[in-house]
């Protein structure tokens, strides 16, 4: 895998969510609380910066990542794509005036975190073993044990009882991870072979899930409530399974897309149980493999030109083999790619995820979408 590898699949673009609920601490409701906070955990598709802060392979801040993102002036800030994550577009729309700020950054103290704080971390997974060919990374596990510490923060700007209401019914909890432990795990092949040999498909996948249960009930016992959790995406689409595979543009790597289906199935199945175990929850499932499947496969309906080549990136058929970097070659026009480099969505993907996640009926998002989510 190359170095800004990680996460492939636009999947878990889901939810990217990441600032989710309201990241301005205005308080329309009058109940001294603020009108909400988002914390974000999971992937490359969501991180905006942790990696900044580790010896890692898997870093994005470097040019010309980000250069579609006013925010920064067009400079890196250590996201994954051209511009905004769907994180980044779901709270523009809900009226949010700040990103939530990386956990790591000197900056995410005090009252910001009150607006929010995002744990997520390129090449980061459920397993703790998952993306080491990228030497650090913050797996799922060390996620948790940093909101651990938030928690502790907010009791004390707020005082026990209003920091455990503020959790529990003005914060929402988004989580984007799983594609790192197929494609940087899983179906690694120098690191995995062997633990292929000794475990099946499906005996990983209940590894994966079981984690995942005790993940998302820690969380809960620290007082979330109000959960969204996106499944993993079509990762045998992205631009550098295709390119490695030889592929021609219509097709798709079946062996990853089918392992998401099999997870994806059992996924929804475990959030299903956790809605009905862990009283005043609410689990909203996002599926984000027929969504990104759904703009892959109609990609001209949605003003594209491609759907298979990054924007930025080298190396084959697609540009999928090189991240992008200083020395990429890129599009003349990054509104017209599904992806912007060999693993992540483009800015323009990313508007079009955020707006059915943030909108859509029960075929992508269920049993509520995020509006709703927030108004409850």
């Amino acid at each position: 895998m190359t170095m800004n590898s990680s996460y492939g699949t636009v999947a878990l673009v889901i939810f990217l969510i990441i600032n989710m609920s309201s990241v301005g601490m205005g308080d329309k409701n009058g109940d001294g609380l603020g009108d909400g906070a988002s914390y974000i955990f999971g992937d490359s598709l969501v991180d905006a910066g942790n990696n900044n802060y580790l010896p890692t392979l898997s870093k994005a801040n470097i040019k010309p990542n980000g250069i579609d993102f006013e925010a920064s002036g067009g400079n890196p800030t250590g996201r994954y794509t051209n511009g905004r994550t769907i994180g980044d577009i779901v709270g523009e729309e809900l009226g949010q005036p700040y990103y939530a700020l990386p956990f790591l950054s000197p900056n995410a103290t005090g009252n910001a975190i009150l607006h929010g704080v995002n744990y997520a971390s390129g090449g980061g997974g459920i397993m703790n073993a998952t993306g080491r060919i990228f030497v650090n990374r913050l797996s799922m596990d060390i996620q948790i044990d940093y909101f651990n510490i938030t928690r502790k923060q907010i009791d004390k700007l707020l005082g026990a009882s209003k920091a455990r209401e503020f959790v529990t019914k003005k914060s929402i909890f988004s989580i984007t991870i799983g594609s790192n432990d197929f494609l940087n795990n899983y179906l690694l092949p120098v690191l995995s072979v062997g633990a292929r040999i000794s475990e099946s498909p499906d005996a990983f996948i209940d590894d994966l899930l079981n984690h995942l249960r005790g993940q998302l009930t820690r969380l809960y016992k620290l007082d979330a409530r109000k959960f969204i959790i996106g499944n993993v995406g079509p990762l045998g689409c992205i631009p550098y399974q295709k390119t490695i595979n030889q592929l021609t543009e219509g097709e798709c790597v079946e062996l990853p897309n089918k392992l998401a289906i099999q997870y994806n199935a059992r996924l929804k199945d475990l959030l299903t149980e956790l809605n009905e175990n862990l009283p005043g929850s609410t689990f909203v499932h996002a599926n984000v493999y027929d969504l990104v499947m759904e703009v892959i496969t109609n990609y001209a309906k949605y003003g594209f030109t491609t759907a298979s080549i990054a924007c930025c990136g080298n190396g084959g058929q697609y540009a999928g083999i090189v991240p992008c970097g200083p020395t990429s070659s890129m599009c003349s026009d990054r509104t017209k790619h599904v992806f912007w480099d060999p693993y992540h969505p483009s800015e323009a993907a990313n508007v079009i995820i955020a707006k059915q996640l943030l909108d859509g009926d029960k075929k992508y998002i269920s049993p509520i979408n995020l509006r709703q989510l927030r108004d409850l």
